[in-house]
């Protein structure tokens, strides 16, 4: 009788230890402390989305927004303006890309919501937006030698005008 209480006992404090042992702490808590989730600087915007990619806002330029969002592997850097349908062109070859900005199919949103973050829709999601891709390093941009890779979006407005949407990491 002896044996099988304790066989008993031990195949509870084992039933218990893999219970425990698998279940996960409070998805809040994971949050703050594993290091593991995104969330966004409070502190950063605009200036410091600038200073990452080393593009400004043209003078003139209105609706300036950024942000930064922290990430565990790496930060993204958000920032976008409207300004001349000219400034945006020249923002955009400013940046070296391979090919020129051209119109690609409307598509979704594969990283989440970044640019809702500004009160903006997704770039990619806009019908007849532009947009080219760059990589700092592989054209030998020493300005940006940080930047791994800046998205542009231009988005054609009304008289004259373009939204320049910018993504980098």
């Amino acid at each position: 009788m002896t044996t099988k209480r304790g066989a008993l006992l031990v195949a509870a404090v084992a039933a218990t230890f893999l219970l425990s042992a698998c279940s996960s702490p409070d998805t809040d808590e994971r949050h703050v402390t594993d290091g593991r989730t995104s969330r966004w600087d409070e502190n950063a915007g605009a200036p410091e989305a600038s200073a990452f990619m080393h593009v400004t806002a043209p003078k003139g330029a209105t609706e300036v927004k950024g942000a930064v969002q922290i990430n565990p592997q790496e930060d993204i850097y958000l920032l976008s303006f409207v300004t001349s349908e000219k400034n945006a062109e020249g923002i955009a070859a400013d940046l070296r890309p391979e090919e020129p900005l051209k119109v690609k199919k409307v598509d979704f949103a594969p990283d989440g919501q970044l640019f809702r973050h500004l009160g903006l829709a997704e770039p990619q999601t806009l019908k007849g937006a532009r947009s080219a891709g760059v990589c700092p390093p592989c054209v030998k941009d020493d300005r940006r030698k940080k930047v791994q890779w800046i998205d542009i979006y231009v988005q054609t407005l009304k008289a004259g005008h373009a939204r320049v949407y910018l993504k980098a990491f």
